[in-house]
């Protein structure tokens, strides 16, 4: 028998390529009884395959090209949880409080005296911004691989005070087969998040399978310079850009060039993130996760301080957006559960 030439070779791995993509292409939507376990099979369930089905099925009217499967995902207490404060609180809290000796100045801020006491109510009385600032101001001067080294070392070594376990144990289990799902079904998967986007990318690729580049957030400015004959970037006391409510589309006009065709969030935060996903023409897919299980995770909604659900809970009912109910249609939250 004659050995394969190099030329047969290469056809024969071309051909298997073309194989496993055919293969992936095929995938079918109905396979997410067994692509989604962490999920009851309840309406939720049930709305996500029929709407992947819809625009994955090149016979459709409903199909929708890869190009145009764009994904939106709310961070806290929509991919991972929020309770008892958001996770990237106690990690500013920890920042300011190194820096507070250099800046005796803060000591009469509200949002310095909250951000000690971690109160929360007067935390989000006073809103984001001010807060942002204040990190911003507390990591002046450091670059952004010092940064990231900070957080990162951070996740290592920190705990949640009711589980005792690293913060990113903390994500949902039903989510992330969510992204995977979609993933396989040719989404493009990105973050749109209020929180900091230089907190997020350190650790989006490793818990979620979301590469940095997919991560949008509030940013803090930043400057390129030369530190002992290499060139850096260098973190300003300035908050550049704020990722929340009505900034959410305008995060994603500008980082993604799209619309989304397929959005999840949790609160009134994400409200005019989810209505602009529904304004597109052709099918949408816009969902909520409700947090009802005081059992395994937390249950608050409309008077929470953290995650508050109140129109944009209104909204979903009104227009028939799909609410995740986590206590009947999640079998499990945590991946540890």
């Amino acid at each position: 028998m004659k050995n394969d030439s190099g030329y047969a070779l290469l056809q024969r791995a071309f051909l298997q390529g073309l194989l496993a993509l055919s293969l992936l292409a095929a995938w079918p939507a109905s396979w997410a009884a067994d692509a989604l376990p962490s999920w009851r099979d309840g309406p939720a369930k049930q709305a996500i395959i029929k709407f992947v089905t819809s625009v994955t099925d090149t016979n459709a009217k409903t199909y929708v090209r890869p190009d145009d499967r764009i994904a939106v995902f709310d961070n806290d207490g929509t991919l991972w949880s929020e309770q008892p404060f958001y996770f990237q609180i106690y990690f500013m809290a920890d920042q300011v409080r190194a820096a507070a000796p250099k800046h005796p100045e803060w000591q009469e801020l509200p949002e310095f005296k909250a951000l000690m006491a971690r109160d929360m109510p007067a935390l989000m009385k006073i809103g984001p911004k001010p807060v942002l600032e204040l990190l911003a101001q507390a990591n002046s001067g450091m670059t952004t691989d010092e940064y990231d080294k900070a957080i990162d070392d951070w996740l290592f070594f920190s705990r949640h005070p009711r589980f005792n376990r690293p913060y990113t144990d903390l994500v949902y289990q039903p989510m992330k087969e969510l992204l995977r799902y979609l993933e396989m079904n040719f989404f493009k998967n990105f973050i749109v998040s209020g929180g900091g986007i230089e907190f997020m990318r350190v650790w989006s690729k490793k818990a979620y399978g979301i590469p940095p580049e997919r991560v949008i957030g509030s940013i803090g400015e930043v400057k390129f310079e030369e530190k002992d004959g290499k060139p850096v970037l260098t973190k300003l006391p300035k908050l550049g850009f704020l990722d929340d409510g009505p900034g959410k589309p305008v995060g994603i006009y500008r980082n993604i060039g799209r619309q989304p065709i397929f959005a999840f969030g949790n609160s009134d935060g994400d409200l005019q993130m989810l209505q602009w996903t529904a304004a597109g023409k052709g099918p949408r897919f816009m969902g909520l996760v409700h947090h009802t299980d005081d059992k395994r995770e937390w249950a608050y909604d409309r008077t929470s301080h953290i995650g508050k659900l109140d129109k944009a809970l209104d909204e979903a009912q009104a227009k028939g957006w799909v609410v995740v109910d986590m206590k009947k249609e999640w079998a499990k939250v945590y991946a540890f559960d």
